[in-house]
């Protein structure tokens, strides 16, 4: 039997963090997403064992500032796509840079710098995941979901998409309804 599971991997993080650094009893305070504060100093050996810990989870503790501004803004980005509600018709550059407080430019620099790509190309390709995640798990249709992650017209994001995955919207909803077909045939055949 196959199970498919949802699931908010920022509150997984986030509970993966809080209980080693309880696990080590290292005082903290979680600030965001993705900033803690320690309330003191910690040991090398205790830091290296948090890092270690860690990095069995794919987390990493960043400890250059031009990665630490990347990273805010790739969360930043993550919280306004995932959002339940429709996207901001806001300038995303000016609510990027309002939120980390620093120019869109300087931002831009940096993060192309780090990640040789651009901000608006993460942003893309971020909102072609969360249009997947919609069509999977919500089932809605492509204007629903344009609508929804504030494209100017089902064919713009029908672009985007296919541009990114290599299909269409349309042609993703197929094979996921096929797969799902299959796999309800298959589960249904197991259970006799």
């Amino acid at each position: 039997m196959i199970f498919q599971f949802k699931y908010d991997i920022n509150l997984a993080c986030k509970v993966i963090l809080q209980e080693h650094l309880d696990n080590l009893g290292i005082p903290y305070k979680i600030i965001g997403m993705v900033e803690v504060q320690f309330n003191g100093a910690v040991p090398p050996e205790q830091f290296q064992e948090l890092q270690s810990a860690l990095k069995r989870y794919g987390i990493e503790i960043i400890d250059d500032q031009k990665s630490a501004i990347v990273q805010k803004i790739k969360e930043v980005i993550k919280d306004i796509v995932y959002q339940e509600e429709k996207l901001p018709n806001s300038k995303i550059s000016a609510y990027i840079a309002d939120r980390i407080n620093l120019s869109y430019g300087h931002l831009s620099k940096i993060f192309s710098e780090v990640t040789y790509t651009s901000i608006e190309n993460f942003m893309v390709l971020q909102k072609v995941e969360r249009a997947k995640q919609l069509i999977v798990e919500e089932n809605l249709t492509c204007t629903e979901v344009a609508w929804k992650m504030n494209y100017s017209s089902v064919a713009h994001l029908s672009n985007q998409f296919k541009k990114t995955t290599g299909l269409t919207p349309k042609a993703f909803q197929k094979i996921i309804e096929k797969r799902n077909s299959l796999d309800f045939a298959s589960s249904r055949a197991r259970k006799k």
